[in-house]
């Protein structure tokens, strides 16, 4: 007897060990659900279709009381109270088939639908045996809640649209958080026969269904009388809708990811950025200047919470579809203040020390100024706010291009992946690439640095981030509004930036709470002529920044730092001859700049002397300079070519040479000077010392002497 109870025992809990455990862990297993992209807040960026083509949103974990309402009522009405299986529901279902001589009910809760979605089996007596089973084994794992989930996730709604979120959207142009009575009791009759009628298909059936419906819910008491007739009222979806597409390039990043993608966006900032780049490209595309893009940062979070990959991707064109933001671009001048900042940090320059802006030519690389001018020598802060090229050059040189490159790679800057001296000088001229995001990114971590919210930013002394705010904040606006006298325009440090052959068009800004960047060009890159940072990208980075939330925050002067007294002529240390100074905060290293190198005490007197090269081209711009006569310095100095640089002589069209321009500067005006090459006499120059040479390929030497008996030689090399 013991045996048999045994045996007995042993079978009934095998039977109720395989029962409970015919579940699988993971109902819908192996199923692809669309890559879904939501704000910050949870609304619909856009979405790409699941692998199987079809539009299946994630699951959710939660159905809309009017939606949760309207499907009980029409699918299963004793939900909340039966354990999976209803029989009077079976009953009734069965003996209504056998009446009518074909199925005509299948008399399935939610629950065993939810179980019949699940196995996609052929529907037979035996299979609805079986989801019975499954389905009261599922209601001892799973709450009512989710199980209602589960199904409004997984159900079919005509055409490849699966789940109920895909369906809203599609259908309703809306969440289902968002539907009204109508629209969820619409979508809570169409599973019941999603292949034969929906939206597209027996429009009159699926209205009468949803009617009674309507009513059904009015009679139970989930709606009055006024929202019935308002609801009957409702007309019926037409076709599909596309889903909301606010920033598809940031969701086509994701696409693959098949699950629901919580970025930093701010959705409502997103369309009025979206809108407004849109605009603006469309009428610089009759210009022949196609695609831009822009990008906006929190300040305070780091985060990105507008992203525009590329405009207008309705308007037909080759690269419409291509993320210009994170593409890698020739940078032009726009990493020009990262390395005033560092500079600055180091003590290579104080904030307005006088920058050479002079010829120069190193290795075949002779940059130019874009008004094709030379000034001779610029304070530090206007050749930034100027965007002036051949004084950046020259600084980078003194800054050192590996240094600068680290400092770059530390801010983030991914896309200089080659050694330091593959960029060389022209690092600072667009000799490297950048993409917008990680160039927006790096700006605003300068300014998270001065605040010291990013404690890692390679820039991290505030005096030196804090006159780099103030330089930049100088930039002429694309407006031509002067910020010192119109007090209520929002102010910003921003900079622009034109890469070689019109391509690259830049401007980057930050204030004290976001950071706006903006790029405009061809996504192919083609130049186009006239295609700048301040004239194509510049407008558009102001229009951006007057839809963030207006403020009057600026920087403040940071604390601490190190007091000294600078030259007011040259912007370096006051040396003994300086006669007029300011004494300023500095950066804690300004220590390591050098002492003003241009004032000189000459017969007792104090007198300003620039170099001559620096001189020849300083006068022009400044008449107030006054030249000595007596000097303890060379009167001389060539312009070109440096001493050790390599030059290439050109051709013409018809393969004749007709030589280089050399070219020397002599502090009088009146001067003869004897020139030779190699010791070779070559001829004789006055007023103004320049002199066309083709020398051979190789090393050479070029020597000039004046009528003083003064001397100077350079040697350089042909390639």
């Amino acid at each position: 007897m013991k045996r048999r109870q045994a045996i007995a025992l042993a079978i009934v809990s095998g039977l109720l060990a395989g029962y409970l455990l015919t579940l699988p862990g993971d109902l819908f297993k192996g199923t692809h659900y669309s890559t879904v992209v939501v704000d910050r807040d949870g609304v619909l960026l856009g979405a790409k279709t699941a692998s199987d083509g079809q539009w299946r949103f994630p699951p959710c974990d939660t159905v809309p009381e009017r939606y949760a309402k309207a499907v009980i009522q029409f699918e299963d009405r004793h939900f909340r109270w039966h354990l999976g299986v209803n029989p009077v529901s079976l009953v009734r279902a069965l003996i209504g088939n056998i009446k009518a001589g074909h199925v005509t009910s299948g008399g399935s809760t939610i629950t065993m639908q939810v179980i019949r979605i699940s196995r996609r089996k052929p529907r037979t007596v035996w299979q609805k045996a079986v989801e019975a089973v499954l389905a009261t084994n599922l209601e001892l794992h799973r709450s009512k809640k989710k199980i209602l989930a589960t199904y409004a996730s997984h159900a079919p709604f005509g055409g490849n649209v699966v789940g109920l979120e895909a369906a809203s959207w599609r259908y309703f142009g809306r969440p289902p958080s968002e539907l009204s009575w109508a629209e969820a009791a619409t979508l809570a009759v169409l599973p019941n026969s999603p292949s034969s009628i929906h939206p597209g298909k027996n429009r009159d059936a699926l209205l009468l269904k949803r009617n009674r419906l309507l009513e059904r819910l009015c009679a139970h008491g989930d709606l009055d009388s006024m929202t019935l007739e308002l609801a009957l009222e409702e007309p019926l979806p037409e076709a599909p809708l596309p889903l909301p597409s606010l920033a598809p390039h940031l969701v086509a990043r994701y696409d693959g990811a098949e699950k629901t993608v919580k970025t930093s966006i701010d959705a409502h900032l997103q369309r009025m950025v979206s809108e407004t780049v849109d605009l603006n490209s469309d009428y610089l595309a009759v210009r022949g200047i196609a695609d831009m893009a822009a990008v906006v940062i929190d300040i305070r979070t780091g985060e990105t919470i507008a992203y525009v990959g590329n405009a207008s991707v309705e308007r037909k064109r080759d690269g419409a579809m291509v993320d210009v933001a994170s593409r890698p671009r020739s940078t032009g001048s726009i990493l020009k203040p990262f390395l005033y900042a560092g500079a600055l940090q180091e003590g290579v320059i104080l904030p307005r020390t006088l920058l050479k802006d002079t010829p120069v030519n190193i290795g075949g690389f002779s940059p130019q100024n874009f008004d094709l001018q030379f000034y001779g020598a610029v304070p530090a802060a206007e050749a930034l706010a100027r965007s002036l090229n051949v004084p950046s050059v020259h600084l980078l040189r003194d800054y050192g291009v590996p240094r600068f490159h680290s400092m770059l790679r530390e801010a983030g800057l991914t896309t200089l992946t080659k050694e330091p001296s593959h960029y060389g000088l022209s690092l600072i001229l667009g000799g490297g690439e950048g993409r917008l995001d990680e160039i927006t990114a790096a700006y605003a971590g300068l300014v998270r640095s001065f605040y010291d919210i990013d404690k890692d930013f390679p820039v991290r002394d505030k005096w030196a981030l804090w006159y780099t705010f103030d330089a930049l904040k100088e930039v002429a606006r694309p407006d031509d509004i002067d910020i010192h006298l119109l007090r209520s325009v929002r102010k910003a440090s921003w900079k622009t930036g034109t890469s070689y052959g019109f391509r690259d068009a830049w401007a980057v800004g930050v204030t004290p709470e976001y950071a706006v960047g903006v790029w405009a060009g061809n996504a192919g890159g083609q130049g186009v002529p006239g295609l700048t940072g301040a004239q194509a990208a510049g407008p558009v980075m102001f229009d951006i920044l007057n839809l963030l939330p207006p403020s009057d925050a600026w920087f403040d002067e940071p604390a601490g730092g190190l007091e000294a007294d600078v030259c007011r002529a040259s912007g370096h240390l006051k040396g003994m001859a300086c006669d007029e100074y300011d004494r300023i905060t500095l950066p804690e290293k300004a220590m390591n700049s050098e002492v003003c190198p241009y004032h000189r005490e000459v017969d007792g007197d104090h007198v300003f002397i620039l170099p001559p090269a620096m001189e020849w081209f300083y006068r022009p711009h400044h008449p107030e300079y006054s030249i000595p006569r007596k000097s303890d310095t060379a009167p001389m100095e060539f312009i070109y070519p440096e001493s050790g640089s390599t030059i290439y002589i050109p051709r013409q069209l018809d393969g004749s040479v007709e030589g280089a321009v050399f070219q020397i500067a002599h502090r009088h005006s009146d001067a003869t000077v004897w020139w030779h090459l190699d010791g070779r006499y070559i001829g004789e120059t006055r007023f103004i010392h320049q002199m066309r040479l083709a020398p051979e390929k190789g090393k050479h030497t070029l020597a000039a002497v004046d009528g003083e008996g003064n001397t100077i030689s350079v040697t350089f090399t042909v390639s």
